[in-house]
């Protein structure tokens, strides 16, 4: 297969909760080392570009084998700076005309690169403008809870004597993988735009890192998805 594809890893150094996220060590190797290595096997990238705002991320990247054509502007950098910015300015500048494009966050190294393949395949033959990962809510919303003056009660009565296996599904968007039309993403102002299909990812292929203890809890879904006992 002709490798004609570029995928996009967004990694700036700021962290709050995790120090240093993005290029935290597990047995040994920089996180973003994984995803980096996801994305070669997958055999569907020409190029693997880091956008980032570090130089050591930066080193790291390339040494792993990702391309870090220039360091990320300051003003794309912060707490509050957008996904979609991050990516329309990677397109810019490397001057990308390719009919898709991929993102994928360099925390996502429970996701084996089959799913990547086999969630493209859907999104070509959907022919959608994008493609999310998500996960299924453990935990129906709609019979959720809330406290009212220290009770509690139902926040959406008329679901309260209904089985969560009778009420509609609902998913959350597991903040790793994403695929484009290019086209379409330079055009449109939005993340998600009105053609977005989702993937549904296993229970365990996913983990949102943003606490000290989803950090342990990655390590111990890692060590057992490498074992293959997910």
């Amino acid at each position: 297969m002709k490798k004609r594809y570029i995928c996009v890893i967004p990694a700036r150094k700021g962290s709050k909760r995790i120090k240093n996220k993005n290029i935290i060590k597990i047995n040994n190797k920089p996180i973003i080392s994984y995803v980096i290595s996801t994305a070669k096997k997958t055999n569907l990238f020409k190029e693997i570009i880091v956008s980032t705002d570090s130089k050591k991320i930066k080193k790291i990247s390339e040494k792993y084998g990702a391309s870090v054509p220039f360091i990320r502007d300051k003003n794309i950098s912060g707490d509050h700076s957008l996904s979609i910015e991050v990516l329309k300015d990677v397109i810019k500048k490397r001057k990308i005309q390719d009919k898709y494009i991929f993102f994928f966050y360099p925390t996502s190294i429970l996701v084996n690169f089959n799913d990547i393949k086999r969630a493209f395949s859907i999104f070509k033959r959907k022919k959608a403008d994008c493609l999310i990962s998500v996960k299924e809510f453990e935990s129906n919303p709609l019979r959720m809870l809330f406290s009212d003056n220290n009770f509690v009660k139902f926040k959406f009565k008329k679901y309260q004597k209904k089985n969560s296996q009778n009420l509609e599904k609902f998913y959350f968007d597991a903040g790793y993988f994403y695929i484009f039309r290019t086209e379409q993403l330079i055009n449109s102002s939005k993340f998600l735009p009105k053609k977005t299909i989702m993937y549904k990812l296993k229970k365990y292929s996913s983990i949102d890192l943003n606490e000290p203890e989803d950090l342990k809890f990655l390590k111990f879904l890692f060590k057992y998805n490498s074992n293959g006992k997910f």
